[in-house]
């Protein structure tokens, strides 16, 4: 295997750990899968049906790990 390697300030560093351990996968791990979304052309959204409330929802991509309520705490961390 190849090494590659990069510089990132520190809340970058905290950051890319952060969000690696709680997705429970390695650092490298976490940024080989973050570089392939990157890479990826997005396909065409599929719905399903919820089997909470039964109405049609956007699936997920395949691609992606599951939304964790950890994940969606730290997206409207900012939100007004």
């Amino acid at each position: 295997m190849v090494a590659i390697s990069f510089k990132v300030d520190e809340h970058e560093a905290r950051t890319i750990r952060l969000q690696a351990k709680r997705e429970g996968i390695s650092v490298s791990e976490f940024l080989r899968r973050a570089a392939r979304l990157a890479l990826t052309p997005p396909g065409k959204p599929r719905t399903v049906r919820c089997r909470h409330t039964g109405a049609r929802i956007f699936a997920a991509p395949e691609r992606l790990p599951p939304l964790s309520t950890e994940m969606v705490r730290d997206l409207l961390s900012d939100f007004p």
